[in-house]
């Protein structure tokens, strides 16, 4: 077998190992831990920012309350970031917005945010949103 090939094998292996799934309660202390592990790998100031927003705490609290969606990446049950719709915030009923999409640098470039978006196209649409 040619390498090109060994390397879309291995590919679509470690591709398999990574799932979406909606946010659950236990979910909500590695989550946090996740997200404001990127943001400070971006650079984002502590004070002033997501990264001390206590929504972050408390994910599953936030996105269990109707027309708010919040989903997880997942590789070998090790939660590697996620990302959410809500309404938007003084928008039209039919508007909603992306909300705190943030991947672990390991969760990067395996094709999980394609994946992510489209589950959360799905349940936008399914909310009614357009």
């Amino acid at each position: 077998m040619g390498l090109c090939i060994l390397a879309k094998i291995s590919i679509i292996l470690m591709q398999s190992e990574f799932s979406i799934r909606p946010l659950r309660s236990l979910d909500n202390k590695p989550l946090a831990a996740v997200l404001r592990e990127v943001l400070i790998e971006f650079g984002v100031p502590k004070v002033g920012t997501a990264y001390a927003d206590p929504v972050l705490d408390m994910m599953f609290d936030g996105y269990s309350t109707p027309r708010h969606a919040y989903w997880v990446v997942v590789y070998k049950q090790q939660i590697l970031g996620g990302g959410g719709i809500a309404p938007l915030n003084g928008g039209l009923e039919t508007i909603c917005e992306l909300q705190k999409m943030y991947f672990h640098t390991t969760a990067r470039g395996k094709g999980m945010g394609q994946k992510l978006m489209t589950q959360l196209m799905l349940s936008a649409k399914s909310f009614g949103y357009t």
